[in-house]
Parts: C-alpha cells; structure tokens; sequence
C-alpha cells in the first residue's frame, strides 16, 4: 500500500536530535517550549527551547564524564519536566537513554529490574529526591543499587561551558524503547536519530502542523507516544506542549479537556479508553465551561479503535467546539519508531461494518449496515509518506488479495534497527519477506488487518499481545506471576488473555486447580490471583475461572493454547470449578458535578472507613463485612485504575484536592481513614504530589517487604526491621 496523495519524499529537517533542539535553541531561545501542570490550581513549571538546551549541554558534559559514547542511561523520573532535559542531557552526550516508568508507592520494582538486566546501563538519571530514597526503595535489587546515579536537577549550570559535541550520526542508536508491561524478557527497540526525525517529518506532515499549532499531553514519557509524540514532535514542529501526570488524568480527566481549553492547544490524543472515559466521567457542569473550538487534531491509537467511542465522544462534547472532522484513528507502533498509518486530517472517519463469521476465517466480507451481529471496524488512516504497507498471507507468505485478512508488514525509514541485543529476534522481526516477490526486509508488526479504498483496518493480533489502556502486557508475564501464589492451584496451568467488549479490552485469567486437591479455598485462590496480578502488572482483572485439570489446550510441547482457551471461555465450554467476575463498574464511572467544596468536609476516620469499605466490597462482588480495614490495598487486588477513581471519589465527597496516588501512599484502609480524618495544616486541602518512592514513613509494605526478606541475610533483616519500627514509633 503505497499512498499516492502523499507519496512525495519527506526529509527531516535536522540530521541528529542535537542539531534539532541546538537549531530551536538560536532560532526560538526565548519561546515557551514544555510546561507541566503539577495538579489542578497547583501551577506550573515551564521550559524554554534556550533553557532546554542549556540545561542539556549542562547534564550532557556531566554525563560525558562519567561514561563512554554508546554507553546506556536508565532515566527513572516521577512526572514532571525534569525528565526533558535529562533525556536530552544523554543525546548531548552520545548515550542511549532508556526510559523507564518509575515504581509507584507499594508498588514492586519487577518491570525495573527486568530492563536494568536487558539494558544494562552504566548509569542511572533521577532527581535529587528520589536518588536519596534509591537505598530504601530499591534494597532489594543490590545490582541496581551499584551502579553510578545522578541527580540530574542538581547538575551546576557551570558544567554547561564544558560541553563538547558528541559528532553523533543519523544512524546512531538515540534511545531504547523498552517493551510495555514486559517483565520476564522485556524488548529493546533501538530508534536511531534517523528514525525519530522521519517520524517526526511524518507525523509533521499529517497533521499539517502550521506555526500556531500547540499540544496537550498527559501520556507518561516512558511510554513511545508519550515521548514521541509529546516530546520530540513538538520540538520538531517549533510549537509548545503542556504537559499532565497520567495519574491526574485518570483521577479527572476533565483536567485533560480543560487544559486544551485553556491552553487553546490544536494537537491532542490517546488511546480509545481516554476517550471513552471522558464521555463517562466528565459532568454537564464541567462540560459547559469547556471552549475545544481550537482542538484540531484529536488522534486515537494504541489500542483498538471503536466507532462507537468517537461518536459518543463527538456527540458529547458537539456543544463544546468539537468538531467530529477533528478525530484522526491512527496505526502504529514501536518498532516502527511511532506512526505508521493516519488520516488525511479532516476527513470524516471511514467505518466497515463486516460479516464476523466471514472475519473470524480471515476473510474480508461486507455486511448490511444494519446488521446487529456484524463487527464495525474503523479505518486507521492512509499509510504516510516515505514507507510501504503490505498485507502478508499468513500461511504463504505471499501478498494478500484484497478480500483477504494478514499480517501487517511495514517497510521505510521509521522501521528501528532492531532490537537491542536480540539478532536472532531482530532477524525474525524485521527481515521478512514475500515469498512470490522477494521483496523486503519488511517489519512483520504482529497485527492483522487489510486495506480497503487506500485505508489500512486492524482487525486483531497474530501474537497473544494484551493491550489495556494502551499498555502493552505480555500473558506469559501474568501467568507467571500466578506461580505459587495458592497450592490448590497448578503451577505453569494458566491461560491469560483478552476479550473485546463494546467499550474496552478485559483480561480474563483461567486456571487449573491441582487434581488431588481436596477442599480448595476457591475465595482465597482467587483474592490471591487478584492481589498478584493487581501488585506485579497494575491490572484489574475482568473475570477468574478455576478449571479442572486439563481444561486448558496445549500444543504438543505443552504450550498454552491461549487462542484455543480464549474460544471455549466465549463458548462456556470450559469445565469450571469457581468463578469470579468483577462487579460493573458503574460506581466509581459516573461523572461527577464538577464542584468542589471550599471548606474541609468533617467526617470521622470510622465514617471514612464505612465509606472506603463500600466501595471497595462493590468492585470486589464481596459482602461488606469480608472487607477488613486493616488488609493492605495489595491484598484486594485492585489495579492502578481502581485506586485513582477512589481518591477521585474521595476528592469529591472530602471536598479536598488529593493526590491520584493518595490511595497508594497508605497500607490499608484504616491508615487511610485516619490521615484524612485528621489532615495537618501541610496537607489540608492541598494535594500530595506524586513520588516515585514507594514507602510512607512508617508503612511496612508487606508485598514488597517479603521481595526485601528474601535478597537479606539475619543481621540485615534485623537491622532493617529495626530501622523500621523506629520510623513507626516516631
């Protein structure tokens, strides 16, 4: 798939990303570049092109004397600007930057580790705070702790004038995008200069960006939207991004659709659950103060797009400003550096409406419009310029025919160069070929689709990939961290996967219980399911099956059928032992008012507890009374999602702005209860930014304490433990 609108070549402006921001730097010094919005009403911090760059030569000498041209820097930051500057202090350097998202309170530090061990980076880039905290949040990963770690906000201004210019070239490896939510063997994609300057000359072009365009992002940086598209494509089109913490988003994404009001930005998206959560959770009061006349590109991608999501979203928020032309579904993914597929911008969404059953044979037939069983897909835009679209028979390899489903193969300048110490995978990933034809190396995405009338649809997933809000989450990761977790369960006999519903993707765990047990706890099994999946993924499961013995397929070399397991879950034809499945999530999904109280609302720490124990037992379909006010949050198995709707909740009801994280910052729910019974006049109606540090003075996080047991001998233990009380005790 050639597109011939747009096929004329498309070069970047700059050769390296130093030569971009130096560039921006003498051209637009004193121009607003980034700003962060720490909290609603709580300010923010703001980044000129000039003070950027300096701040960049500054970290970047810093770095240049403590590793070599090549080396590897972890950056490990809590939200906020000072990210930026870092990740651009290691391109100033000629160091590989290797961002990475940073553990959150009572939180494990397992996908930490698994990309220290992959990456193996010389350094480590944090702020001044958290580098202190490094001893305490991470004294279970002594390897971890070994290695150099700067604090990047404490690097002198005066290191600026030793700065030499690493003569990086196109081709040279500018940062590793480490594969989300992979714990056990996580993936560096190695994006070169080039490949982030095409794309960025891509997207640049797509969007028709002109001088007065502007972006609003709350995706975290970690993730490659986030860092590519808010970051480095906002410094090659010249215009300024503001920038949200993710978790404020989530606590109220109306603040997402306020700042673009407020800011007049032209530029902004995500995956499909942002919009659909906003159509949710955002009142009429908020709505009627929104201005998104100026919003001109609303871009969806990441996950599975629904029609029905944009249409509700454009019906919704119509009495606003928004314009349904505004709405850009797009493709890609990281290994093709960002965007691969997009638009032309202005255009009314394409939609398909086809034949599932057909669908289900890889097989390409229209239904009638109004055919309720038919599956409605919508069209991720045209391929860009500079690159090629192929669709590949799954079982030929040749080219498709059009009436036909295959792997969507990729070929152009934004294809990585690999994966970072993985040839044979690299090999497998990026050297495909058609076999009638020849051509090649193509990118082999792992996705399925086709193209009809110039616009690629995505229809599913060759590879057993879970995508959750936009996070990509490997099955073989979650079913290993069942192991052990109850010994009426099998070990290694689990099934992890997805299923789409009409508003999002839910992950469905099915597990086998152990032949000869006798009398299983099927409670306890499953609350134990729950808790390790919520503390090693941050996920929120949809539904649990416990089966018999031999309910899950398996290949021949006893690997799991997830497909297989996935089709007789859709036909309950799995022999099930128990079964849990997550209450609707209605209680904590209705908008709210809008309104805020000026003074603290007086409730008692029982009244709050009554209140948290509600809510809680509601989500886990459990009588109120199972629900003890002194289990830890880690034992209820709630996901990242569930703890911000309830401090979001609890904003509301308190009348007092919290942290999206408040939740996390207390073991249970009576140490919850009492700090917000009894605010100090620090925290009173003020929020509590959010910090990477996974301990409260005083909070012993059993999770994470028996991770710390483990690596620790009997002195240590003690000493620690110690420590600890004496914390507790004042």
């Amino acid at each position: 798939m050639q597109n011939p609108v747009k096929s004329q070549a498309i070069e970047p402006t700059e050769a390296t990303l130093v030569d971009l921001l130096r560039a921006r730097a003498a051209t637009m010094g004193d121009q607003l570049a980034f700003r962060f919005v720490r909290d609603r009403g709580g300010g923010e911090d703001s980044l000129t092109f000039r003070m950027l760059h300096e701040r960049a030569q500054a970290i970047g000498s810093e770095l240049q004397a403590l590793a070599a041209p090549g080396d590897r820097a972890m950056l490990l930051f809590p939200p906020g600007l000072e990210f930026i500057p870092a990740f651009f202090g290691c391109l100033y350097a000629g160091i590989a930057g290797v961002p990475v998202a940073c553990p959150g309170r009572n939180r494990l530090t397992s996908t930490v580790s698994a990309v220290f061990q992959a990456s193996r980076p010389s350094l480590i880039l944090s702020t001044a705070e958290h580098c202190q905290q490094a001893s305490h949040a991470y004294a279970h990963l002594p390897s971890f702790l070994e290695r150099r770690w700067v604090a990047t906000d404490q690097i002198s201004p005066d290191r600026q004038a030793a700065w030499r210019d690493p003569q990086v070239a196109p081709q040279q490896t500018a940062f590793l995008q480490f594969t989300s939510g992979s714990t056990s063997a996580p993936k560096g994609v190695m994006l070169s200069h080039a490949n982030l300057l095409y794309n960025a000359a891509l997207i640049h072009a797509a969007f028709e960006n002109h001088p007065q365009s502007s972006a609003v992002f709350w995706l975290p940086l970690y993730h490659d939207m986030g860092l590519i598209g808010g970051v480095l494509q906002p410094l090659y089109s010249g215009g300024p991004c503001t920038l949200l913490a993710a978790a404020a988003f989530l606590q109220r994404p109306a603040l997402w659709l306020e700042t673009i009001s407020r800011t007049k930005a032209t530029i902004s998206g995500g995956p499909d659950f942002a919009y659909d959560l906003c159509t949710r959770k955002v009142s009429a009061q908020e709505r009627a103060a929104l201005d998104l006349s100026s919003w001109e590109v609303a871009f969806n991608g990441a996950e599975r797009i629904r029609a029905a999501t944009l249409e509700k979203f454009a019906d919704t928020f119509a009495p606003c400003g928004f314009r349904r032309t505004s709405i850009f579904p797009c493709y890609g993914l990281a290994e093709a550096t960002l965007i691969v597929s997009g638009g032309p911008r202005g255009r009314p969404i394409t939609t398909l409406p086809l034949q599932a059953e057909a669908l289900a044979r890889n097989q390409v037939r229209e239904a009638a419009p109004d055919d309720a069983a038919a599956r409605r897909l919508v069209g991720c835009g045209e391929s860009l310029a500079t690159q090629r679209i192929v669709i590949a028979d799954l079982e030929t390899g040749c080219r498709c025919p059009d009436d036909k489903v295959g792997e969507i193969w990729v070929q152009g300048p934004s294809v990585a160069c690999g994966y970072y110490e993985q040839p044979e995978t690299t090999a497998t990933v990026f050297g495909g070929r058609l076999t009638d034809t020849g051509e090649g190396p193509f990118l082999r995405t792992g996705d399925l689709g086709f193209v009809r009338a110039g616009q690629l649809f995505v229809t599913g997933r060759l590879k057993d990939l879970i995508i959750i809000r936009g996070r990509n989450h490997y099955p073989e990761d979650i079913e290993h961290s069942l192991d052990g977790t109850h010994p009426g369960l099998r070990t290694g006999y689990a099934a992890a996967f997805s299923v789409d519903t009409e508003d999002s993707e839910r992950l469905i765990i099915v597990q086998e219980v152990e032949p000869r047990q006798r009398n299983l706890d099927s409670a306890e099994a499953i609350q134990n399911i729950r808790r390790a999946v919520a503390a090693h993924h941050e996920l929120e499961i949809h539904a649990i099956l416990l089966v018999k013995a031999g309910s899950i397929p398996k290949t021949s070399s006893g690997k799991t059928r997830r497909a297989a397991c996935r089709e007789r879950y859709l036909r309950d034809e799995l022999e099930i032992v128990a079964s849990w499945q997550a209450e609707s999530e209605a209680w904590h999904d209705q908008p709210r008012d809008g309104s805020q109280d000026t003074k603290l609302r007086t409730v008692t720490a029982e009244e709050i507890e009554t209140w948290l124990t509600k809510r809680i037992a509601a989500r886990l379909r459990l009588p109120p009374v199972q629900v003890r006010a002194t289990t830890p949050f880690l034992e209820y198995g709630m996901g990242s999602l569930d703890a911000v709707g309830i401090a979001a909740d609890l904003e509301c009801w308190l009348g007092r702005r919290l942290s999206p994280i408040a939740v996390y910052n207390h073991p249970n729910i009576s140490a919850l209860a009492q700090w917000l019974a009894n605010p100090t006049d620090e925290d009173s109606g003020a929020s509590v930014e959010p910090s990477c540090h996974p301990w409260t003075a005083g909070d012993i996080d059993p999770q994470h304490l028996r991770e710390v047991v483990r690596q620790m001998s009997e002195a240590d233990l003690l000493e620690f433990v110690q420590q600890e009380m004496a914390k507790q005790n004042g």
